[in-house]
C-alpha cells in the first residue's frame, strides 16, 4: 500500500497537526507502509526526522500573489515557481506572514473554490503530481481547508481520497460570520469527494459531522500515537521543595494561559511553593495577548516563567518530566491534545478542562482530572488538591504513564488507519461533475 499525506506547514512554527501527520507518516512506514508525505503552503517544522518532500505545493507566497493579482495569474510558470523553493519560504515566513484567520477570509474562499479560484494553475500542478507521477493507492488530506483540490483530483485519480478533521473549526470559527459561513458551504459541497473523513475523538466526529453536514458514518476514528522512546518518567525524582505547574502548548486565547495564571496566583496564597513554568510557540498574532499575560502575572515574580518553545524533543521531554502536574485549560474545545499523552508518558497527571476531546483522553488513560471549562476557582480546587495529596498525584501519574503507553501507541494508530482505509467503499462512481456554469475567479 502507497499512501500520500497532503500536509499544510504552519508558516514556521511547530504546528501539532503537521508534526502528528508528521509522526503518522513515520509510523505507517515502519509498519511497511510507502508513504509521501506532501508539505503545502510551507514546509513543515518539527522537532523529529522531518519525513516531508522537498517540493512545497499550494507555496505560500504563490498562493497570495495569485489571489491578489490576476497578472501574477497570467505569467509563464517558469517566472513565478522559483517562489515556491522551501528555503525561500522559510525565509519569508520569519517575518511574521499573519496566519490569522481573520485576515484570510476572501483568500480561503478562493482556495476552495479550486478550479474555479485563483490557484486553478496551483491545483493542476498538485493533481498531476498524484495522478500522473506519484500514483499512490491511498490520498489523503490533513485539513479540509485543502478540498478546494478534491474535486479535480477525483476526476484523474481513481484511488480513494480521506481528510484528516484535526482542528479545522478553530480557523473557521475565526472568519468573519460572512466568510465563515461561506467556507462551510464549499467543504460541504465537496465533501461528496472523499471517501471518508478521520478524526481523534468522537466528540470531534460529531462535532464536524454536524457543522459540515455529513452523516457519522462517513467517519473513523484513529487514535492520536506518539513514539514513547523520547518520554519517560525521571529515573530519579527531584529534592527540591517547589511544587511545579506546567503549561506546555501553542501560546495563544485559545489554549488558556491567563486562566493558569490566575489559578496559580490563588493557589500560592496557600502553597507559596508553587511556580508556573509554561513553554510553547509564540508566533507574531499572540504577541499582544502574551504581553497581557505577563503583565497580569507581575505580581508573582519569578514563580512564572516563560521557557520558549523548545528546540528538539529531546528538551521538550526534559521540561515535561521536570513537572509536577500539567494543564492546559483550554477554553477552545481541542480536538486532539497531544501535549496531554506526551507529559502523561513522561509520568507527569494532568489537569484539564471537562469538554472537547479531554474527557475521552482521560476515561482512556486515567491520568489525571477534570474541571469545570472556564472556571478558575474549579481549576484552582483541582490543582490544590493534587498539591496535598501526593498518594493521589502518585497513583494518577502511574495509572496514566501505563495505559497511555497500551491505547494511544505508534501500532494502535498505525493498525485503525490501516483498517478505516480498507474498510471505506470507494465513491469513485459517485464523483461530482464539475459546474460548467461556474466561471473562474476575475
Amino acid at each position: 500500500m502507497h499512501v500520500a499525506i497532503i500536509t499544510a506547514g504552519g508558516a514556521g512554527m511547530f504546528c501539532g497537526s503537521c508534526m502528528h501527520d508528521n509522526t503518522w507518516a513515520r509510523a505507517l512506514r515502519d509498519a511497511g507502509v510507502e508513504v509521501t508525505l506532501i508539505p503545502t503552503y510551507t514546509p513543515i517544522r518539527v522537532d523529529e526526522e522531518d519525513l516531508s518532500s522537498q517540493r512545497v505545493f499550494f507555496g505560500g507566497i504563490n498562493v497570495y500573489l495569485e489571489h491578489k493579482s490576476k497578472l501574477w495569474r497570467k505569467l509563464p510558470r517558469w517566472m513565478t515557481s522559483w517562489l515556491n523553493h522551501p528555503s525561500l519560504i522559510r525565509f519569508a515566513t520569519g517575518f511574521g506572514i499573519s496566519n490569522d484567520a481573520k485576515e484570510l477570509g476572501e483568500l480561503t474562499l478562493d482556495m476552495l473554490d479550486g478550479e474555479y479560484g485563483s490557484q486553478r494553475r496551483d491545483v493542476d500542478e498538485l493533481v498531476s503530481f498524484i495522478a500522473d507521477d506519484l500514483k499512490p493507492d491511498i490520498v489523503c488530506f490533513s485539513n479540509a481547508l485543502l478540498a478546494g483540490a478534491v474535486r479535480s483530483l477525483r476526476q484523474e485519480y481513481n484511488g480513494k481520497i480521506f481528510c484528516t478533521l484535526q482542528g479545522d473549526d478553530i480557523f473557521l470559527d475565526g472568519l468573519s460570520d460572512e466568510h465563515r459561513q461561506g467556507a462551510i458551504d464549499r467543504i460541504s459541497s465537496r465533501a461528496a469527494d472523499f471517501d471518508g473523513f478521520l478524526v481523534h475523538s468522537n466528540y470531534y466526529r460529531d462535532h464536524m459531522a454536524a457543522m459540515l453536514r455529513l452523516p457519522v458514518e462517513k467517519f473513523a476514528h484513529i487514535p492520536l500515537g506518539i513514539d514513547f522512546s523520547g518520554f519517560s518518567p525521571l529515573e530519579q525524582p527531584r529534592t527540591d521543595n517547589e511544587f511545579r505547574i506546567g503549561y506546555f502548548a501553542r501560546i495563544c486565547p485559545e489554549k488558556g494561559l491567563h486562566l493558569l495564571v490566575e489559578s496559580v496566583r490563588r493557589i500560592r496564597t496557600q502553597h507559596p511553593d508553587v511556580r508556573l513554568i509554561a513553554g510553547g510557540y509564540l508566533g507574531s498574532r499572540d504577541a499582544a495577548y502574551f504581553e497581557s499575560v505577563t503583565k497580569a502575572a507581575e505580581d508573582l515574580g519569578d514563580a512564572f516563567e516563560y521557557i520558549g518553545s523548545p528546540d528538539n524533543q529531546s528538551v521538550k521531554a526534559g521540561f515535561l518530566q521536570s513537572l509536577d502536574v500539567l494543564s492546559v485549560p483550554a477554553p477552545y474545545k481541542e480536538p486532539k491534545g497531544i501535549y496531554v499523552l506526551e507529559v502523561l508518558a513522561c509520568g507527569v497527571p494532568v489537569v484539564q478542562p471537562a469538554h472537547g476531546a479531554y474527557p475521552e483522553m482521560l476515561a482512556k488513560t486515567q491520568g489525571g482530572l477534570l474541571f469545570e471549562p472556564g472556571d478558575v476557582d474549579d481549576l484552582a480546587e483541582k490543582l490544590s488538591g493534587l498539591i496535598v495529596d501526593s498518594a493521589k498525584r502518585t497513583e494518577l501519574a502511574t495509572r496514566g504513564n501505563t495505559l497511555v503507553r497500551e491505547r494511544y501507541s505508534l501500532t494502535a494508530m498505525t493498525n485503525a488507519t490501516v483498517s478505516a482505509f480498507e474498510a471505506f467503499p470507494h465513491n469513485a462512481t459517485d464523483v461530482i461533475s464539475a459546474d460548467p456554469d461556474r466561471q473562474e475567479t476575475p
